[in-house]
């Protein structure tokens, strides 16, 4: 009787692991989708001219700060933005329609941890390189840094700088 007790009790602790170890999974895979959308939200702000998105996507304390240029003779131009210039800039930054419904809008989820994650996204506009941070249960942006799309080596000048 106490082996059969022995065994049982060593089938609970099993059966407890595996639940506690499925139900974590689950969570991780929950915070994963939940990284991404706040990622695509960001995104589809500006190609659908929604600033609402970015209500539910961004930290009204964000940092952000991007490079652009439009042509390899031109130097790197620093861009930085917040809060508030991201919902108006939303607002009609895809008024003339350059970027339809096929924009590229790819998502990389780098590391998802229980209050800090990172992702890449790809967009129309060039790369940006995402911190989350989960405030109230809810993934929030925090800090963005961006580039538009390099200049191919064969096309850059010698004036390349950041």
């Amino acid at each position: 009787m106490a082996r059969f007790l022995g065994v049982l009790a060593g089938c609970v602790v099993l059966a407890t692991a595996v639940t506690v170890a499925l139900g974590t999974d689950k969570s991780s895979t929950n915070d994963r989708e939940a990284v991404e959308r706040a990622v695509l939200d960001y995104c589809e702000a500006f190609y659908e001219m929604k600033p609402e998105l970015l209500k539910r996507s961004l930290h009204p304390e964000l940092a952000k700060f991007g490079f652009h240029r439009t042509s390899a003779d031109q130097e790197y131009r620093k861009i930085p933005s917040g809060f508030p210039q991201l919902l108006k800039l939303a607002e009609g930054w895809n008024k003339d329609g350059r970027f339809g419904k096929d924009a590229p809008k790819t998502v990389e989820v780098f590391d998802v941890l229980d209050k800090t994650a990172a992702a890449k996204l790809t967009a129309g506009w060039g790369i940006d390189y995402l911190h989350l941070a989960k405030y109230d249960g809810k993934w929030m942006i925090v800090q963005v840094i961006w580039q538009s799309y390099p200049v191919p080596p064969s096309k850059q000048g010698s004036s390349d700088s950041a």
